[in-house]
């Protein structure tokens, strides 16, 4: 049943054929578990929550950023440096305090997502990796989870509905990852501010229809959006790969198929604090950022070669040398470890763990 509180809440719900006291009572006893609390995954958890879903599972490892701000809207610059996962469960709360609402800090990894999937009953990509992107997917396909995916890039964005009742999935678009030096992110190619909240609330809806039990979810279908020109098209998407289905249910998630994800767990790491009490610890310093983004490290003695040229550029790279490899987070510069582990006997590699992006403000405190 409702309670007085939760009709009043939810009148405009009620009031709509389609959902009513039936309907509402399905949103309060779904579990959703939102994967990525960014761009996509802000304004999806703010409507799950606002809608009225039970249980939300937010898992994110990341902290807030300023360059998150202009499109992260559950932030604001008093959460600049906390975690995602809790600020998002904080400023929700304050939303919609009968949803219950879990965060998982450490984010959503080959160790992890068999326990945090086991909790609930759809899944919600909201991530910006690749690596991660397959993890959910093949993960899915083994757990039998319907998962609810988007991505954006630039202007542009997509959203589908994967592995629903046993439908197509992440692989029947994309079957194998792209390498690491063909893949960018926000933070490389740049987003515009709105499109996250235009595509993240297009995911939302399909989520709410899923539980409801209402229209048609975009199950074999992948909704394709531009905001520059507003045309927005849907390609059918058919079923493939069935090899790949089989090896994932015979031999579960190998950590070899998602080894960029997984070698972040045995790298080894170096926190900012640690690098900056003394920097001269490494006689070779490689800032694989691309070239507008900031803080400057120009005080710095740095080799700049970014992840989108990377791999053209191993050879200026000395191999002997105990090197230190950063970007803005830690995750492009564990991508770029992994590929000089690759193509050569590169022992001495040091990844900065959380990247530089606080750089200039740790320094002061020093």
């Amino acid at each position: 049943m409702l309670s007085q509180i939760e009709q009043d809440t939810y009148s405009r719900h009620l009031l709509l054929d389609e959902i009513g006291v039936e309907g509402q009572i399905k949103l309060k006893h779904a579990r959703v578990l939102v994967i990525g609390a960014g761009g996509l995954g802000c304004p999806v958890l703010q409507y799950l929550c606002a809608a009225g879903v039970g249980t939300i599972g937010i898992s994110d490892h990341d902290v807030v950023e300023t360059s998150n701000l202009h499109r992260q809207i559950l932030f604001g610059t008093s959460s600049i440096g906390k975690s995602k996962a809790l600020e998002a469960k904080k400023r929700l709360l304050e939303m919609n305090p009968s949803v219950e609402i879990n965060s998982y800090t450490d984010g959503t990894t080959i160790h992890s997502i068999e326990t945090q999937l086991s909790k609930y009953d759809w899944i919600v990509d909201c991530t910006d990796n690749y690596q991660t992107r397959y993890l959910i997917n093949d993960a899915c396909v083994l757990y039998n989870k319907t998962l609810i995916y988007a991505a954006i890039y630039k202007f542009e964005g997509q959203v589908s509905v994967f592995n629903h009742n046993q439908g197509p999935t992440y692989r029947c678009i994309y079957p194998e990852r792209p390498s690491a030096s063909a893949t960018t992110n926000c933070s490389e190619s740049g987003v515009l501010g709105v499109l996250p909240g235009m595509i993240g609330t297009l995911q939302a809806n399909e989520v709410l229809k899923l539980i409801l039990e209402i229209g048609s979810p975009l199950s074999g279908k992948l909704l394709l959006f531009n905001a520059l020109n507003n045309k927005s098209n849907v390609f059918t998407i058919s079923k493939t790969n069935p090899e790949i289905y089989e090896h994932i249910k015979i031999n579960g998630l190998n950590a070899e198929a998602y080894k960029i994800h997984c070698k972040t767990m045995n790298t080894k790491r170096i926190t900012l604090v640690d690098f900056l009490k003394n920097p001269s610890s490494f006689e070779q310093i490689i800032d694989v950022r691309e070239y507008h983004e900031t803080p400057d490290m120009s005080d710095l003695s740095t080799l700049h070669i970014p992840l989108s040229d990377f791999e053209s550029q191993i050879h200026k790279i000395n191999p002997t040398k105990k090197t230190l490899v950063f970007c803005q987070k830690g995750i492009r510069s564990q991508m770029a470890i992994d590929v000089l582990q690759q193509n050569g006997s590169f022992n001495a590699l040091y990844n900065l763990s959380g990247g530089v992006y606080l750089y200039q403000k740790q320094k002061s405190t020093l």
